[in-house]
């Protein structure tokens, strides 16, 4: 609000001026030709003077105009500091679907937008390779189950030859080598039973090792969600040498959306778990989401040597408006206060041209009958607009002075 101020000040006029350089120009050339030089440096300097007097009263009393005011009433209202960032709007848990095994993509039953349960068949890896080393683990392991057999023949024949020269060499029957030979068959055929048990064990871990890689060909959801990413395609090969690759992403529920928002370290300070906060996006410009701060994250960003943290924002989304990678720009409330004396921050700030304050106390400039009058203020909660007045004369409808 604009309040003019009338300061009109008498003007000397340009037709008075002239009407002096004329009369001096007069009185000048009424003076004898003769004493004209002698006077000539006397009417100079008198004309300097003059000439300096007129522009200095132009300056005092003509040079200055009417001075306004801008004013805005003082009102009662909500004071609300928030902290403001941006980020992007994600699921709050999204699954990583990748590969343990290395092969072609040769069936896909999962797209984008899919809506998966928990077992489902997404994707499926050749086989072959896999079922290959599956048989020739089953082999293996059925080789050395006959083995076994076989050596557990040899340990029945063994025995009874150990036994048989057990009692011959009591009567002297054999010799003392035979029956020594004899025990040593038997022993290193018990032996070969407990090596041929080991073998078989061997081979069995062979071959669940080969069945974990086939059934590692069926890429299945391990959630309850809908697909949001899908990465491959078929006859694509995809390699597991090194790491994982991603073949799908699976949001859990897209009923429920988080923002990730980078907020400075200067700001940090003031967020607490709860607090309210709300955002907009881009894709609906006059909608306003709310949520709450559920996560602010201890580990720092640091980009152009501005440290941020990562401040979680959850926010329902049962009409699935909010789209994964949707950018937000969030305002989280750190503190309110309703219904209170609030004063335009500038109004602080003001000071009337050539006044000097000394004083540290808050004060404003109340308009009153067309004067600047100064108001001790005691100030509260400030905003980027407003300032709470908790104490002093202040009240509703003031009009106080933001500047001239």
């Amino acid at each position: 609000m604009l309040k003019p101020v009338a300061a009109d000040k008498p003007q000397r006029g340009v037709a008075a001026k002239l009407t002096i350089f004329a009369e001096v120009r007069s009185a000048l050339l009424a003076v004898p030709e003769h004493g004209l030089r002698k006077l000539w440096f006397v009417g100079i300097g008198i004309l300097v003077l003059v000439l300096a007097a007129v522009m200095a009263a132009w300056w005092a009393f003509g040079g200055r105009g009417t001075l306004r005011y801008t004013t805005i009433p003082v009102t009662r209202g909500a004071i609300v500091r928030m902290v403001t960032g941006s980020g992007t709007v994600n699921p709050e848990l999204t699954i990583i679907v990748g590969s343990y095994v290395s092969g072609v993509i040769q069936q896909l039953y999962c797209d984008y937008n899919t809506v998966v349960k928990k077992g489902q068949l997404c994707a499926k890896i050749d086989p072959r390779p896999f079922q290959t080393v599956v048989d020739q683990c089953k082999a293996n392991l059925s080789v050395a189950q006959a083995q076994l057999e076989k050596d557990r023949a040899a340990l029945t024949y063994a025995k009874l030859n150990f036994d048989r020269a057990t009692q011959l060499v009591k009567t002297n029957a054999v010799s003392q080598d035979a029956f020594d030979n004899a025990k040593s068959t038997y022993d290193q055929a018990q032996t070969q039973i407990l090596l041929d048990g080991a073998s078989i064990e061997q081979r069995q871990a062979e071959l669940a090792t080969a069945q974990v890689n086939l059934d590692y060909t069926d890429i299945i959801s391990p959630v309850d969600g809908v697909v949001v990413s899908r990465s491959v395609t078929i006859g694509q090969t995809v390699a597991a040498t090194y790491q994982t690759p991603t073949l799908f992403l699976i949001a859990t529920d897209l009923g429920k959306m988080e923002v990730d928002t980078n907020v400075s370290e200067s700001d940090v300070g003031d967020l607490r778990d709860g607090d309210a906060a709300s955002f907009k996006v881009d894709a609906f410009p006059g909608r306003t989401f709310k949520g709450t701060v559920s996560q602010i994250r201890q580990s720092p960003q640091t980009v152009q040597n501005v440290v941020t943290y990562d401040v979680v924002v959850s926010v329902g989304n049962p009409d699935l408006a909010l789209m994964p990678g949707m950018t937000a720009d969030v305002q989280i409330v750190t503190d309110q206060r309703d219904n209170v004396i609030r004063a335009p921050n500038a109004a602080l700030r003001y000071a009337p041209s050539g006044v000097h304050i000394k004083s540290s106390e808050p004060r404003v400039w109340v308009l009153q009958n067309n004067q600047p009058t100064p108001t001790p203020v005691v100030v509260g909660l400030n905003d980027d607009r407003f300032t709470q007045i908790v104490g002093g004369n202040l009240k509703p409808g003031d009009l106080v002075i933001t500047g001239e």
